[in-house]
C-alpha cells in the first residue's frame, strides 16, 4: 500500500469535495479520482457533476421551462468576447 501526502490546505479542499461527491472518506475519493483518470482511454467527467452542480443544473433547466432567458450562439460568443477585453484590460499593466 502507498501513501500520498497533502498539504493541510490540500486535503482541507479535498474533504470537502469527497463530502459533497458522498465519499466516506478522503482516501476513497483520492482513489477514485485517481482510477478515473489513469483507467479510461476517454475523459470521464462524471465527477464533475457533484449534487450541488446537478441542482444548480436543475434549477436552470426549470428556470429555461418557464420561460426564463435563453441564448444564442452568437450572443454568448458576443459575451465571452466582452469579458475577455474587460479582463485583458484589467490585467494589461
Amino acid at each position: 500500500m502507498h501513501q500520498i501526502q497533502l498539504t493541510d490546505h490540500v486535503y482541507s479542499l479535498v474533504k470537502h469535495r469527497a463530502d459533497q461527491a458522498g465519499f466516506t472518506s478522503v482516501d476513497a475519493y483520492v482513489a477514485d479520482v485517481l482510477t478515473q483518470d489513469t483507467t479510461s482511454d476517454t475523459e470521464n467527467f462524471d465527477y464533475l457533476f457533484t449534487p450541488e452542480r446537478i441542482a444548480h443544473l436543475d434549477k436552470i433547466s426549470a428556470e429555461v421551462r418557464e420561460g426564463g432567458p435563453t441564448y444564442n450562439m452568437d450572443e454568448v460568443r458576443s459575451y465571452l468576447d466582452e469579458r475577455r477585453a474587460e479582463w485583458i484590460r484589467s490585467n494589461d499593466k
